[in-house]
């Protein structure tokens, strides 16, 4: 039986819960990393933190791609019918953004790692090919795309945020319970 015999229509599956979530807290680590860094004097401690950095963004990769290939297969929820059409058109419209923005943050890094001529060594045993031959001009140009990403991201997973927490306090349906279930008749309408 698929698995969505297995669930209420308007739930997610435990998979994507969790892949929601561990790329939430990923990305906030390391988009907080990314901004405490760069001001540190050069260290043993900074490299240390800047491999860390690029281990993690190589991973969220990682895990973006797995929660595409889960979502191919498990149709998300549909979105409650009485929404107005341009709230489903921003909604889809934002997903869309932060998953593009979720492949694009990486690779701008990668690209910006290359072109600054510091290979990327997942977790210090993988070495990933660089991208781009070492170019300053191009690397400077790459960490001022890599921050605009970054924060672009940011500031539409605020707005997703907002939006959910909007849902269930004052639309009072079940958006945010969907992702956490523990709420699922605290403030959805019955």
């Amino acid at each position: 039986m698929p698995a969505s015999t297995f669930q209420p229509a308007s739930a997610y599956t435990r998979t994507a819960i969790g892949l929601h979530w561990l790329i939430a807290i990923a990305l906030a680590g390391t988009f907080a990393l990314g901004i405490y860094m760069p001001d540190l004097p050069l260290s043993p401690q900074k490299l240390k933190l800047y491999s860390w950095h690029k281990w993690a963004g190589v991973s969220i990769f990682l895990f973006v791609i797995l929660r595409l290939v889960w979502r191919f297969g498990h149709r998300p929820p549909a979105l409650p019918a009485g929404m107005p059409r341009w709230q489903v058109r921003l909604a889809e419209g934002t997903h869309h953004l932060l998953y593009l923005l979720m492949f694009a943050v990486p690779l701008s890094g990668w690209l910006m790692s290359s072109a600054k001529g510091f290979q990327t060594v997942w977790f210090g045993v993988l070495p990933l090919p660089d991208l781009l031959n070492k170019d300053k001009e191009l690397g400077d140009a790459l960490r001022q795309l890599h921050m605009l990403l970054n924060f672009s991201m940011a500031g539409l997973v605020l707005v997703h945020a907002a939006a959910a927490v909007k849902h269930h306090l004052i639309d009072r349906d079940d958006i945010l319970a969907r992702m956490l279930p523990f709420l699922a008749h605290s403030g959805a309408k019955k």
